[in-house]
């Protein structure tokens, strides 16, 4: 699926969270026999250009961005000895320096928080902002220890009416693959309020009518997925109640959730729908989230 031009990208940024982010990236990386680009991003250049304008040498910025590289490729060497690391330190604001690498990269990789973050937050702004906008998968690296470390051996995908053999249901097979463990993959369902009985579909049992509606909804999304990957141990379930309820609980006894992106337009630019929204904010494991192809 990767190849040699198309690195596993990860934003570091002197963080705990991008330390950890670097090292869950590191065995991704080795997993899909990757190359790892550890890039920081900063307009630091922009704010202490005067210094070497004066010939101070190099600003504290640059040496901090080197510092940060540095320790995080000296990191993965150590704990990943596998991995081919690159560094780079790129001198341009975090969300497009990572947006511009995600258009040669298989995948990027941020952590849940940044250095510059408030205290309390739930999910740094870049992290979400490259989420949002990001051509290629994303995956945030957040969650409790065993999601993680990957100890559930489990990978949990959401799948919804626009994932018929859907990008994030080929992403999180292979992904599935490469790791040898099992895929869980899971449709929510509900019954509008308004319904009534009456309705001549539903006469009977209407909440069985919604659940093999999902569940042959589910049937057509996996079946390219299935057929390319035989090996793929696969348990489906349909779920009633909302979707990202539904995914969170789920994400407790997952190493990682993958979920498409449904994006939407507002006035404050692209916009995450609900699900990936909440389970970048809240999931109790690496989260996943991966485009529709066009």
């Amino acid at each position: 699926m990767g190849t040699m031009e198309a690195p596993l990208v990860v934003g570091v940024d002197g963080s705990d969270a991008g330390f950890r982010a670097a090292d869950w990236a590191a065995g991704e990386a080795v997993r899909h026999g990757l190359a790892l680009r550890v890039v920081y991003a900063s307009l630091w250049q922009h704010y202490e250009g005067a210094a070497l304008a004066t010939g101070l040498g190099r600003p504290d910025g640059q040496v901090f961005a080197e510092n940060v590289v540095g320790t995080a490729a000296e990191r993965i060497r150590r704990r990943t000895p596998d991995v081919r690391v690159v560094t780079d330190v790129v001198p341009r604001e975090a969300v497009s320096a990572l947006l511009e690498e995600g258009r040669h990269a298989f995948a990027l990789v941020t952590g849940s928080r940044g250095r510059g973050d408030i205290s309390g937050l739930l999910l740094g702004s870049v992290s979400l902002a490259v989420a949002a906008r990001s051509h290629c998968p994303v995956v945030v690296v957040r969650g409790d220890r065993a999601g993680l470390a990957g100890t559930h051996e489990r990978i949990t995908l959401g799948v919804g009416d626009a994932d018929v053999d859907a990008a994030a249901v080929r992403f999180a097979f292979h992904e599935a693959e490469l790791r040898g463990c099992t895929l869980d993959v899971v449709c929510a369902w509900r019954r509008p309020s308004h319904e009534t009985a009456a309705h001549p579909l539903l006469a009977g049992d209407p909440a069985r009518y919604h659940e093999e509606r999902a569940s042959a909804l589910l049937d057509r999304a996996l079946e390219a997925a299935v057929r390319d990957h035989p090996d793929v141990r696969v348990r489906r379930a349909t779920v009633e109640g909302p979707a990202r309820k539904v995914l969170l609980d789920r994400s407790a006894a997952a190493d990682l959730l993958v979920v498409g992106a449904r994006r939407r337009h507002s006035q404050f630019g692209m916009q995450l729908g609900r699900v990936a929204h909440t389970a970048l904010h809240h999931a109790a494991c690496p989260v996943a989230v991966v485009p529709r192809t066009p």
